[in-house]
């Protein structure tokens, strides 16, 4: 795939996740369990969603890196861009928020897709997944199980802390725990990749090609200086 084509699937993937996230939350019926530990951290610092998103992000990533699932471009993007436009969002009041229960379970379904189908497009531009795809990521790498399975683990550990955060929790936080997986899956699927099979192209491989694109301008200057001599 080009590189254009790669970016225009990381764009995508960022604005689709950032709107799931917001649908579920504004739905009411709670919102994901990442969503409302970061909800209920925003409670305890005064910081808004999107910037606690961002940091949690940072610290992940650390997490990640030990999983050998080291971030390229796409990750930087992710991580400030996802914040950001929930913030946006939010701010602007772009997404209402759900008044009645078929409003609330249309918002929350949509959002759960949306938040998968996201994810998806955004690893599968190969740029570097966000920091809790990357996560995700290299326990599917380690343990050699489905996307589901995983990512239903980390939603359950993020849940219980989200608990104790007093984080916005009811029963969309854990159908999103338990559908979330599924929703990327699907996104795979349609797809026709597996998770496993992502190789995404990171910072440090566009160091080692400028490295070695200076060296090798280095040596044709030297060989050329020398023939003229």
């Amino acid at each position: 795939m080009k590189i254009l084509g790669r970016i225009i699937l990381l764009a995508l993937g960022v604005c689709l996740l950032s709107l799931g996230i917001v649908l579920t939350i504004h739905s009411g019926a709670g919102a994901s369990p990442w969503d409302a530990f970061h909800l209920g951290l925003s409670n305890i610092t005064g910081l808004k969603v999107g910037q606690i998103s961002q940091l949690v992000g940072v610290v992940i990533l650390i997490l990640a890196a030990f999983l050998k699932e080291y971030p390229g471009w796409g990750t930087i993007i992710n991580t400030y861009f996802v914040g950001y436009l929930i913030d946006f969002l939010r701010n602007y009041e772009l997404v209402p928020l759900a008044s009645t229960a078929w409003q609330m379970w249309a918002m929350l379904f949509f959002g759960i897709l949306f938040m998968g189908w996201g994810s998806c497009l955004y690893m599968l531009a190969q740029l570097g997944s966000g920091p809790r795809d990357s996560l995700m990521l290299g326990l599917i790498k380690k343990f050699r199980q489905p996307v589901w399975k995983i990512r239903l683990c980390i939603e359950t550990l993020v849940l219980v802390a989200a608990y104790f955060l007093g984080g916005l929790i009811g029963i969309g936080t854990a159908l999103t725990a338990v559908l979330i997986g599924f929703a990327i899956q699907s996104g795979f699927y349609l797809a026709r990749k597996k998770a496993s099979d992502i190789h995404h192209r990171v910072i440090w491989d566009d160091y080692n090609a400028l490295k070695h694109y200076l060296a090798q301008s280095a040596k044709k200057k030297d060989v050329s200086e020398k023939a003229k001599s």
